[in-house]
């Protein structure tokens, strides 16, 4: 039975780090004006109660995982580190210029690539260059990314030192087959290294990133890992599907056939075994992807409500106004979303005109932000109702319609104004929100751009 129903939903779909998703942003009535309003609107509404949130992208690799997604720029070429801060800088500036007010800061997350290529000296220099002119909220979070390969004491020192106290570290698997055909060459012994040091230094929350549905996986290697992965007890792990999409990004997915890829239906149970082994292990599911010990912050948001996704996944807490800085960064001011220009020689060119280097983007309607807060919900808490006047839209009964299949299959209830994912539901919240996804069901793409929700 449960196979069947993950052929019959294996489909394609968006994961919802935004709605609307990207590919149904309206680009031609953006424009670089509107974006600039939408971010004063929501500083003067949100700075002084909640502050703003950074993401700032560090793209750099000195070499290529073929299961990468992520916008990056291969090099070995270290002396690329400082100019790249600089026209962050630059960047931060053009936003400090339209602001109306100081900004209170409260999160950061150092996103790439590897953040871990740049040197620690010079990720000090990049943040105390952005507390000249801005402060921390009394509650900051501040995170990073980082390589279990080239990640030093060095680096946990001094980011702790400045106030970070989250390190993910991108895992994926530990079989030494599925590592070649990935490129990610990592052995047990530095994830175990950068772990502990970072915990005797006082990082409050660890994360693991690990992967299913990679080339060559078998079951024995999702055990494995996730054996090797309970022996250090990261307070977080996210177990992601692996998407392939090498139609979106190029040949960096196509250093492996397709035939070499699990099945639908392997890489459903080897996230099903996987976790299994994760609840076994004490950690509790969190949203879609994600596990946490009851011990995190991010087990606690989920409890009392006030776990939070947007580009940089499932957060803890939220704000209302993220600034993406660096090339491809995607900011959100809750009213609209805007991405930077994708290359540095791009996003170089833009910064020397004196112009926030956006290049798409997308002002929500009225009803994108209704739908908005419904998918969130159901992302977020397994639920949603529109009881409320605010949540309300025209539409509601023809989603219940075509949900009523998954309700006969068991995965949700369907109640008067609400609706909720059952246990059996959550591996499908993605083809949940689907059915809330309108411009998804008014304009269903002729082409694949999305990967599969299985």
């Amino acid at each position: 039975m449960i196979r069947s129903l993950f052929q019959k939903y294996n489909v394609p779909g968006p994961r919802y780090t935004s709605y609307p998703t990207v590919p149904y942003w309206e680009n031609s009535s953006f424009s670089y004006e509107k974006w600039v309003a939408s971010v004063q609107t929501s500083f003067s509404q949100s700075n002084a109660s909640q502050g703003i949130s950074l993401y700032i992208h560090l793209p750099f690799c000195e070499s290529l995982c073929t299961f990468c997604g992520c916008h990056k720029h291969i090099t070995k070429r270290h002396e690329m580190e400082v100019p790249y801060i600089e026209n962050i800088l630059k960047e931060w500036q053009l936003y400090l210029n339209i602001f109306p007010g100081k900004p209170l800061v409260k999160e950061i997350h150092l996103g790439g690539g590897t953040p871990t290529f740049f040197s620690a000296e010079h990720l000090q220099y990049l943040i105390e260059k952005i507390f000249e002119k801005a402060t921390r909220t009394s509650d900051f979070q501040f995170s990073f990314e980082g390589h279990p390969n080239n990640t030093t004491y060095q680096h946990l020192e001094t980011l702790y030192r400045l106030g970070f106290t989250r390190v993910s570290y991108g895992v994926q698997d530990y079989s030494p087959i599925v590592q070649r055909a990935i490129h990610r060459i990592q052995p047990f012994e530095n994830v175990e290294r950068v772990t502990l040091q970072a915990r005797a230094l006082g990082y409050t929350s660890i994360s693991h990133d690990l992967i299913f549905g990679l080339p060559f996986q078998e079951e024995t290697d999702v055990r494995h890992t996730i054996e090797c992965t309970n022996r250090l007890r990261p307070d977080r792990i996210s177990f992601y599907s692996y998407a392939h999409v090498p139609w979106i990004k190029g040949t960096g997915q196509r250093g492996f056939d397709e035939n070499d890829l699990p099945t639908a239906d392997q890489k459903r149970h080897l996230y099903e075994i996987g976790k299994e082994q994760l609840l076994d292990n004490g950690y509790i599911e969190i949203g879609m992807d994600h596990f946490a010990l009851p011990s995190d912050q991010m087990y606690e948001s989920f409890v009392n409500g006030t776990l939070h996704r947007n580009f940089m996944g499932y957060t803890a807490s939220k704000t209302q106004l993220m600034i993406g800085l660096g090339i491809s960064a995607i900011s959100d001011s809750w009213y609209g979303f805007s991405q930077n220009v994708k290359t540095i020689k791009e996003y170089e060119q833009v910064l020397t005109q004196d112009r926030i280097p956006v290049y798409r983007g997308h002002i929500l309607s009225e009803e994108d932000l209704i739908l908005r807060r419904h998918i969130l919900n159901l992302m977020c808490q397994f639920y949603t109702s529109w009881e409320d006047k605010s949540l309300q839209f025209p539409e509601a009964e023809e989603v219940k319609d075509r949900l009523l299949e998954m309700e006969k299959d068991g995965l949700i209830h369907i109640l008067d104004n609400a609706i909720e994912i059952t246990d059996a539901g959550k591996p499908f919240v993605r083809n949940i929100c689907m059915a809330f996804d309108l411009r998804l069901q008014r304009n269903v793409p002729t082409t694949r751009i999305f990967s599969m929700t299985i």
